[in-house]
């Protein structure tokens, strides 16, 4: 049997997959989050998922199922936030900004989405010889999303947004068409590919999200410190947070366009 299942990753885009399957438009009857964890996500996505996806899957019998990165040898869940905070740790799991501007090497996605999101493939059945087609929610203004990374043997990747011409904008209506609020942007609190307007909004309508975040950066420079190492950035301004997001400044949506977003097409979506 030929599985087939949406990479849900809790924003617009992924929602209108919801929607979509729900309406019978994209023949898709499974929907897996990888959860990065409830101190890593952005807690507006987790709350939409609770009171708005998970009822709204319930009642059209689609499956939507949130997974933990469980340890195979222990079976300790682990979160993004964990990982990076943990003591002892030198992990630089996700794409900080190095000293010159650049974002670093990451695995963030691998660990804590790809491989997560394969392991419950594989556990369903899927192989070389019968791999599983993976929706991801990519629309047509953010194609250069799409990728040409190399597929696992047990996986086959799709856009169904891209199938059928859908832009960002299209997405929103087609949640608000079905009575559904538009949830916020999905990504972890604390991810570097912000761009700078979403940290502006960050400070001034979440500040205790945005402290956590400067003290996530403040901690991995500590460590950084300790290992005579240069500092690293949540940003690409080459300043800590706080100082590269000014408090009570706000910037012309132009400026939005200097960074860019994860190019994997698994986050933000």
């Amino acid at each position: 049997m030929s599985i087939r299942t949406i990479s849900y990753g809790g924003g617009v885009q992924s929602t209108a997959l919801l929607v979509l399957a729900a309406q019978g438009r994209i023949d898709f009857r499974t929907f897996l989050m990888a959860n990065v964890g409830g101190d890593s996500e952005n807690p507006g996505t987790l709350r939409y998922l609770e009171e708005h996806a998970r009822p709204y899957a319930a009642e059209h019998e689609i499956e939507l199922v949130l997974l933990d990165r469980v340890m195979v040898r222990t079976g300790e869940v682990r979160t993004l936030h964990g990982q990076l905070t943990k003591e002892g740790s030198r992990s630089l799991a996700i794409p900080v900004r190095m000293s010159n501007g650049a974002p670093g090497t990451r695995s963030c996605t691998a660990d804590f989405k790809i491989k997560v999101i394969g392991r419950e493939l594989k556990r369903r059945g899927a192989t070389k010889n019968n791999p599983a087609t993976i929706g991801i929610g990519i629309s047509v203004d953010e194609i250069h999303r799409a990728n040409s990374r190399h597929c696992e043997p047990h996986e086959e990747i799709v856009y169904p947004l891209l199938d059928l011409g859908l832009r960002r904008t299209d997405c929103a209506r087609i949640i608000r068409e079905a009575g559904l609020p538009v949830p916020p942007k999905s990504s972890c609190y604390f991810c570097p590919f912000h761009r700078p307007e979403t940290w502006h909004d960050m400070r001034r309508s979440e500040p205790e999200l945005f402290e956590k975040s400067c003290q996530l950066e403040d901690l991995l420079n500590e460590r950084r410190d300790a290992l005579d190492k240069d500092h690293v950035y949540l940003t690409r301004f080459g300043k800590p947070l706080r100082e590269a997001i000014p408090d009570g400044v706000d910037l012309l949506p132009m400026f939005d366009e200097a960074d860019g977003a994860c190019d994997s097409g698994w986050c933000m979506t």
